[in-house]
């Protein structure tokens, strides 16, 4: 997220002051307001580096203006992929790259990050080959031609190649017409081949970003002179101080001076703005907007049998609808974001997936009534001139600057990817190693990520571990949905839920009292909104009320020293911001 400036949407638009004079995560800056490296930005690469770092045994903090996983982290299409369509831009490093780092987080993170059957729609055979060495070589704007079944053969072929790095994935498997409709019998009837690969997704970004943070500060364990390893959201940087960053806690007001000898900037499609309020202007981004609908359409859910479709719009964008549990998620757009860092999802881009939906599913029946959500970001992308969005680099880079004059070493991080986080993360620490003379004494490539640890990834295994959590105010319903949505570390939210008299909400049978109160005490809420959009998947998926949001917002209350006013605020600000940000409405909240 932005750390400088107010982005407009109504997550950012109200403070609201506590009662305590100071939040216990500031608390720890303030008290101590000088590490090592100070990072700015706590979406899935900031939080990555800051882990990373914090294994290493630096002493890191991290700031994050609003909620983690906030920006465009949160507005990912929810895939783990290698990327094949950057095959095309000639961007055979991070392929491969993605594609290894996909099969790695199937490893070490099995809680979130699932195997995803995807299936590519295929309507000719030769089509785009002649294109394919210009718009390789020029990837200037204009439509391009179909990709015709050879193109995409050779392009699945070289996939399967990168994929066999520490994989286990199934190679692609290409099937004519008859069988194609027999598979799927929804589609085009004019289909003549489909292609079908594994890559995969991460049904729960929000939750493997908290992971990853959690992870992180649980490695900066208290030491002598404090926590090695800080992290606090709702805190911006403001601007400088005597050569340090002032931060503003965003939810008092209160601001403060803190130093560090490395300053990382991972505000990804805010970086420039990050870097002028710290006193010098960069032009390093371009980003690109992209907007998803959630739909709850049992109809479309069922023509896609399980599998995500993957396929080439009639504009040459590369779309995809995506069975997520029992909704189907459809994006994604590709549109130079501008000065628009603070995007919603328009009707322009709605009317252009059910453009898509029909392309591929024309007898499929969906009304705009069966959106439950809708969400929209800016990827943090490289400034670029007249090449086409879809073309832009999808690589990252870091580029430094300051280290003289007193002004510390900044790190600013261009660009980067879901799929990457990790590797990008540990680049990004061996930089900020270097520049403080430190060695790397842990690796992370096969080092588990929170509740990814131990996790039953067979049928027998996840019984097995269900049976264990069964008992007092937790049946196995419970247990599941504990499991899904925290790891392995449902056995500690657990055991919270037993130290103390629990009772489920009466607007969901998701979430507790007592859960809510472990989510108060130990992941840093800042808003009611937090826990409806970034702890839990219940406004993804539609679920939300009108007396879950007040429910929410007065059982959080006494955890959080909230009074009567401040409840009606929390929840007029959770009504507005779902209504902005992700055009659901007061009259769609039933209940």
């Amino acid at each position: 997220m932005a750390q400088h400036h107010d982005s407009g949407t109504a997550e950012h638009d109200q403070s609201f002051p506590s009662p305590d004079a100071l939040r216990a995560t500031v608390g720890t800056l303030r008290e101590r307001p000088r590490a090592q490296v100070l990072i700015i930005g706590g979406g899935i690469n900031g939080v990555a580096t800051f882990r990373d770092l914090a294994l290493q045994g630096i002493d890191v903090a991290l700031v994050e203006r609003g909620d983690y996983c906030q920006g465009a982290s949160g507005a990912s299409s929810h895939m783990i992929h290698g990327g094949i369509r950057y095959l095309e831009n000639g961007e055979f490093r991070l392929v491969h790259e993605s594609v290894v780092e996909r099969n790695r987080l199937l490893r070490i993170a099995p809680h979130y990050v699932k195997p995803l059957q995807t299936t590519i729609p295929i309507f000719s055979t030769f089509s785009g080959l002649l294109n394919a060495p210009l718009r390789f070589l020029a990837h200037r704007k204009g439509k391009p031609h179909a990709r015709g079944a050879l193109l995409i053969k050779l392009g699945l072929s070289l996939y399967d190649a990168f994929s066999r790095e520490g994989g286990t994935v199934p190679r692609h498997r290409f099937v004519g017409r008859a069988r194609a409709l027999a598979d799927l019998p929804q589609l085009r009837p004019d289909v003549k081949y489909t292609a079908t690969y594994f890559d995969a997704s991460v049904h729960n970004p929000e939750r493997l970003t908290l992971d990853v943070l959690r992870d992180g500060i649980d490695a900066g364990g208290a030491e002598a002179g404090g926590q090695k390893a800080r992290a606090a959201n709702y805190v911006s940087a403001v601007g400088t101080d005597d050569g340090g960053v002032r931060l503003r806690d965003e939810l008092t007001g209160e601001e403060f001076a803190f130093s560090a000898d490395v300053v990382v900037n991972c505000t990804g499609a805010w970086t420039d703005e990050t870097n002028a309020a710290l006193g010098s202007g960069t032009h390093f981004m371009g980003g690109t907007k992209g907007s998803h609908v959630v739909l709850d359409a049992p109809e479309l859910l069922e023509a896609c049998a399980g599998r995500e479709i993957f396929f080439e719009h009639t504009d040459g964008r590369i779309v995809l609808i995506y069975p997520i549990g029992d909704r189907v998620l459809v994006g994604t757009t590709d549109i130079d974001a501008r000065d628009d860092l603070a995007p919603v999802c328009t009707d322009a881009e709605i009317e252009y997936f059910f453009e898509l939906m029909r392309h591929v599913f024309p007898g499929v029946q969906v009304g705009r009534e069966q959106i439950v959500y809708t969400f929209s970001g800016v990827r943090p992308l490289p400034r670029h001139s007249d090449t086409a969005p879809g073309f832009v680099s999808r690589d990252y880079w870091i580029e430094r600057t300051g280290g003289t004059g007193g002004k510390p070493v900044r790190l600013s991080l261009v660009g980067g990817k879901w799929t990457t986080f990790r590797a990008l993360a540990e680049q990004l620490a061996n930089r900020v190693l270097g520049e403080l003379g430190s060695q790397r004494r842990e690796n992370t490539e096969e080092l588990p990520i929170g509740g990814g640890a131990g996790f039953p990834t067979d049928p027998m295994g996840r019984e097995d571990w269900l049976k264990a959590q069964i008992g007092p105010g937790v049946d196995a319903a419970r247990a599941e949905v504990l499991l899904e949505r925290y790891g392995t570390r449902a056995a500690e939210v657990i055991a919270f839920l037993r130290d103390g008299e629990d009772s489920l909400l009466k607007s969901t049978h998701e979430l507790s009292d007592r859960e809510l109160a472990y989510l108060a005490q130990r992941e840093q809420i800042g808003h009611a909104v937090d826990v409806l959009i970034r702890r839990t998947s219940l406004a993804f998926r539609g679920l939300v009320t009108r007396e879950l949001v007040w429910e929410v917002a007065s059982t959080l209350a006494p955890h959080l020293g909230w009074d009567g006013r401040r409840v009606a605020a929390e929840a007029d600000h959770a009504l507005r911001t779902l209504a902005a940000s992700h055009r659901v409405h007061a009259d769609q909240l039933v209940g």
